[in-house]
């Protein structure tokens, strides 16, 4: 997926409403989860974050993912996905120890498929 059209001078802060956070803790290796299934339009009229949501909608996947996958910058991905959430449209799972061993795996085998 490409990431959406963005005029260059728009910055992210007015993308986010001037918020840098949410009211959830979102790691970079917090996994995100769609609730059901919703239209693409129900996650607002942000083109990044209809594109965050179609790819949630998709399968499971990390804060990290999907900023990659979508092409939008980690700390505006974190506001978007905690609107979504804060509208019931994704869900936002409990952080694991990131030394979870299986975190870890997963991690590595990430690192070894690039």
């Amino acid at each position: 997926m490409s990431p959406p059209p963005r005029h260059p001078w728009v910055r992210n802060y007015v993308l986010a409403g001037g918020r840098t956070s949410t009211q959830w803790r979102m790691l970079m290796h917090t996994l995100i989860s769609a609730t059901g299934a919703m239209p693409v339009a129900a996650a607002g009229p942000r083109p990044e974050a209809q594109a965050l949501y179609q790819r949630v909608c998709a399968g499971p996947q990390t804060v990290a993912e999907l900023s990659a996958a979508c092409g939008v910058p980690l700390g505006l991905t974190r506001v978007l996905l905690g609107d979504l959430a804060g509208r019931g449209l994704v869900t936002v799972h409990a952080d694991l120890d990131p030394f979870n061993p299986l975190i870890l795996e997963r991690l590595l085998d990430g690192l070894r498929a690039l």
